[in-house]
């Protein structure tokens, strides 16, 4: 993995929503990376005392910055860093509040078309307090569990 990347979400409707970019760099057996997030296709939401970005559909999916120390690493095989990078919530346009107990952890995998992310559910409340050891992604397998099929509005994140 080198280079600039642009990420995007793919829609249910197969609208595309870019969100930025990522630049990856080789260092020792995997790559180093840096995000350049533009969410100007987002909108600006206060939700529960606090601003979120916001991509506007059937429902609201808002990113959310990861608050920790990041080591900003990934191997072809562990794509963590950059999973924890790009987690989102949603909600209904209608709901009050920001509601991080619906997260959305978007596992990654690299593919020939590039790195493809699966939303899985996630409670980003886990991440309310520092991890206790900051150099292990805290959003392992065990937090996260499987979204049915055309569930939500976003189905996609592709980094390519």
């Amino acid at each position: 993995m080198m280079g600039t990347k642009r990420i995007e979400l793919r829609t249910r409707d197969g609208h595309i929503i870019p969100v930025g970019s990522v630049t990856f760099e080789p260092d020792g057996p995997g790559s180093r990376f840096k995000l350049a997030l533009d969410l100007t296709d987002f909108r600006d939401h206060f939700l529960s005392m606090r601003e979120f970005k916001c991509a506007e559909g059937p429902e609201l999916q808002c990113y959310v910055p990861y608050p920790y120390k990041n080591l900003a690493t990934v191997t072809r095989a562990d794509l963590s860093w950059l999973e924890h990078s790009l987690i989102f919530f949603f909600k209904a346009p209608t709901d009050y509040g920001a509601k991080l107990a619906n997260g959305l952890y978007y596992t990654m995998r690299v593919t020939d078309a590039g790195i493809v992310g699966t939303p899985q559910s996630v409670d980003l409340n886990e991440i309310a307090a520092p991890p206790g050891n900051p150099d292990v992604p805290p959003l392992g397998p065990e937090s996260r569990s499987d979204i049915e099929p055309r569930a939500r509005w976003i189905e996609e994140l592709f980094i390519r």
